[in-house]
């Protein structure tokens, strides 16, 4: 049987590999210009900078996330990590959606909100195993 974390991490690489290929689409037509507009134009010049800001956020606090997942694999999780693992990636999905769809920059920070929590708990439980010895 597969471990929760092990799971949660593939489905973030996965947001990650999902997010190279949009990269990739929404470049085609500059590149090579694959999908241009009959005017020479990208169609996907608007969200391209989207699409790479957020794809450049997966390598950022994200990190914490993985460190944190490979420590408790060694640790042995409690209940408590799998949640806060899948709310982690529930949060970057929702975040790169606000972040590629919407110029919305509050509601991208609450959103974020989800993520930093997640990891801050995660890092709570090692913190916590730790002191019990």
């Amino acid at each position: 049987m597969s471990h929760p974390l092990i799971v949660a991490m593939a489905a973030h690489v996965a947001l990650a590999a999902f997010l190279y290929v949009a990269l990739t689409v929404a470049r085609a037509p500059a590149i090579w210009g694959i999908g241009r507009l009959p005017d020479g134009g990208n169609p996907w010049a608007g969200i391209e900078p989207r699409i790479s800001a957020n794809l450049s956020n997966q390598f950022e606090w994200p990190l914490f996330f993985h460190a944190a997942c490979l420590v408790l694999l060694q640790l042995g999780s409690s209940g408590l990590a799998p949640a806060l693992a899948w709310a982690f990636v529930a949060g970057r999905v929702l975040h790169s959606l606000v972040q590629i769809l919407t110029a919305n920059v509050r509601l991208r920070g609450v959103v974020f909100t989800i993520n930093f929590l997640a990891v801050l708990g995660l890092w709570g439980v090692i913190v916590a195993a730790a002191l019990r010895g």
